[in-house]
């Protein structure tokens, strides 16, 4: 009686084993079916084939590209767009047939000025081999420029080679300068009677050179640290500011056969109670325009006989909005000044000192460079891979007063009736510039 219930106990259990099996297996299957029908999943035993491939890809995030900054104004005569990288610098040819501008990447852009106007913008290009510039200026001739290079740490001259279709080869100067500075290089100019180089660094130091790459002179402006430095338009001068509240002018003095003979302390423009940030020149040199962390920008006549100890005037002081950073230009005629601030731009009447044009978030980024060109007719300005022309509207209405206040004092017949159409002349061009911007 034990043995059969102890048998008919095995067998039960041995169904229910078999039982459980049979559902095990099935269990499998369905999902190994699932697997092969399902078109999202990976099979495991077998590599996926290439309908699976495009269908992974396809649900792929994609990479949103950055945006481009877009800015719109009625003054904005138009957009150069031909840089990849951050533009660094610009600056015009002395015949005002050329810009150049330089960028991180590795490229120098020469585009011509008459083409601002035109719905395309072509321009030739330079290509920097291993390295990048920082900085670009022109000859005095118009034949060549030089730059800073950001990694081989020198200047390099590149010799503008005219082609018989008036575009041009750009050949670079065997050997380039000799490594002199310890400091980052915040500016390199090339006087305009070509007798000297100049380059400076933030560490107080600015060198003097000669075409050929020999130093002249090396100056220490007892700055603490360098803002800005210039070599004037006139090619006498050369300029500093920084951390303190002067502004300090030198002359490089040549002989009369044209051989070098030393730097003079020129003259010092007094009168900020902060540091300056930048400065700039009128064309003739005999004006000068400064913006201090003290939030103004002063008009100073600088047309002076500093050899007979007289100091430069303080024309006038203007409040500003002001940042770290903040660039000045003078208009060549010296009737506007336009000032940065982050990625803003403002523009005052010299004379009278009234703002007259503000731009708002030009660029992306800070605004690295800030220029007019030679006839007064535009600003230039670049923080960003763009460099955006404006038309100079507060320049033609400056032009016009000054001609205004210039006709009632004349009292010669000839000057009225010349001032009368020079003040025609200026109104034409004013309304075309503003008719085309309403349009």
């Amino acid at each position: 009686m034990e043995f059969a219930a102890i048998f008919a106990l095995s067998l039960l259990i041995g169904a229910l084993v078999v039982l459980v099996a049979v559902a095990v297996g099935r269990q499998k299957g369905e999902l190994s079916e699932q697997k092969k029908d399902s078109p999202g999943e990976e099979n495991t035993s077998k590599a996926p084939s290439r309908k699976q491939k495009q269908q992974q890809q396809q649900q792929r995030p994609r990479k949103e590209r950055p945006q481009q900054h877009t800015f719109t104004h009625q003054l904005l005569a138009s957009a150069l767009k031909s840089h990849s990288g951050h533009v660094t610098c610009l600056d015009f040819s002395s015949n005002g047939k050329y810009l150049a501008s330089c960028s991180d990447d590795r490229t120098i852009r020469i585009w011509s000025t008459k083409d601002f106007l035109d719905r395309d913008h072509k321009c030739l290009r330079a290509n920097i081999e291993f390295d990048h510039a920082t900085l670009v200026r022109f000859s005095p001739d118009s034949r060549a420029f030089i730059t800073w290079l950001a990694n081989g740490e020198t200047i390099r001259i590149y010799k503008m080679v005219k082609k018989d279709d008036g575009t041009f080869n750009f050949k670079a100067a065997p050997g380039d300068f000799p490594q002199k500075h310890k400091g980052v290089i915040i500016n390199i100019g090339i006087a305009e009677t070509g007798k000297f180089i100049m380059s400076a660094s933030v560490d107080t130091t600015i060198v003097i050179w000669d075409l050929k790459g020999e130093v002249l002179a090396t100056i220490n402006t007892n700055q603490m640290t360098n803002s800005h430095a210039a070599v004037s338009p006139c090619g006498r001068f050369v300029a500093s500011c920084g951390f303190t509240p002067d502004v300090k002018v030198w002359e490089v003095c040549f002989g009369k056969s044209g051989e070098f003979r030393e730097v003079a302390r020129a003259f010092d423009l007094k009168g900020h109670s902060a540091g300056v940030y930048s400065f700039d020149f009128s064309n003739d040199s005999r004006r000068m325009v400064t913006v201090s962390k003290d939030g103004t920008w002063k008009l100073w006549d600088t047309d002076v006989e500093y050899k007979k100890k007289q100091d430069p005037y303080l024309l006038r002081t203007v409040p500003c909005k002001v940042s770290e950073g903040s660039r000045i230009a003078l208009s060549p005629d010296g009737r506007v000044v336009a000032i940065s601030n982050v990625c803003d731009i403002a523009m005052y009447n010299a004379t009278t000192g009234e703002l007259e044009e503000e731009f708002h978030s030009v660029h992306n980024g800070e605004i690295t460079d800030l220029k007019f060109d030679i006839n007064n007719r535009f600003l230039v300005s670049t923080g960003d891979r763009v460099i955006r022309v404006f038309h100079n509207v507060t320049g033609y209405r400056a032009a016009i007063q000054d001609m205004q206040t210039m006709l009632k004092k004349a009292s010669n017949d000839g000057v009225r009736q010349r001032l009368r159409q020079q003040i025609t002349d200026a109104q034409s061009a004013l309304d075309t510039v503003l008719n085309a911007a309403k349009n």
